[in-house]
């Protein structure tokens, strides 16, 4: 049997190391990229800021000029802004997470494009706060958003691979040390949701959200090519239920 290969971004830490370590365990050959590196074992890795658009293609040719085809894309590096609300938001920060996660992704899908090689699926990680609208993700809803809708243009030009935005729950990286413990929960009241979650199976580490990522692939394509799917409503309907109804009531 072929080894099966994945190339994924922000592999240094979070759900992007996660993803690399769980598919190095289970056989695959795994490419990364991130911007301060990733020294796991069996992981081919080139270190590049995704926020410099000159970088990007020069370090994909190097990391994967060499590869006959990839079986995953998780296209998983991303940034969260600060958060506060618009009105107190200046537009060069939105533009610094726009530029991160929305059209670096851009970047790396044109460059896969073009390299037209066989590529059997493609995730873009998204988040529910491209739908909730909660106040304070101004950049980060904003960008998750606009990657929904990159993900469904590209779903027409990338006709033989399948392509979806995937929220993945949240995941206790060192992000949520920030959102936890250091961020407003009384002005912007999504926070206390996340710290409700925190030390419990509704905020898994960045190894079993991969897993559950990983998991849930095949699921994935049975939803049309350019879907915006939050795994919550695979692994846990009522939940999903819960969350999508709570914001849709305020």
């Amino acid at each position: 049997m072929a080894t099966q290969s994945a190339f994924i971004t922000g592999t240094s830490s979070g759900l992007g190391l996660g993803l690399a370590r769980h598919l190095v365990a289970q056989g695959w050959a795994a490419y990364g990229c991130s911007r301060r590196g990733c020294n796991l074992p069996g992981v081919h890795d080139v270190i590049v800021d995704l926020g410099d658009p000159p970088a990007v293609a020069p370090a994909l040719q190097q990391l994967l000029g060499g590869a006959a085809g990839l079986d995953l894309v998780v296209l998983n590096a991303g940034v969260l802004g600060e958060i506060r609300d618009m009105t107190a938001t200046p537009l060069a920060d939105l533009q610094r997470v726009m530029a991160v996660n929305v059209w670096a992704n851009k970047l790396i899908l044109d460059w896969l494009h073009a390299w037209g090689r066989p590529i059997g699926q493609i995730v873009l990680v998204s988040s529910g706060a491209a739908v909730l609208g909660n106040r304070g993700w101004g950049g980060y809803a904003l960008s998750k958003a606009a990657l929904n809708m990159l993900a469904r243009l590209y779903a027409h030009e990338f006709a033989a691979s399948h392509i979806a935005a995937v929220a993945p729950g949240i995941i206790d990286t060192a992000m949520m040390d920030h959102l936890c413990d250091e961020a407003d929960a009384e002005t912007f009241p999504a926070l206390q949701r996340l710290r409700a979650a925190r030390g419990t199976v509704a905020m898994p580490g960045p190894l079993a959200a991969a897993e559950r990522l990983v998991a849930v692939l095949p699921q994935l394509r049975e939803r049309p090519s350019g879907s915006f799917v939050d795994i919550r409503e695979i692994l846990d309907p009522d939940a999903h239920a819960r969350l999508y109804g709570d914001s849709a009531r305020h």
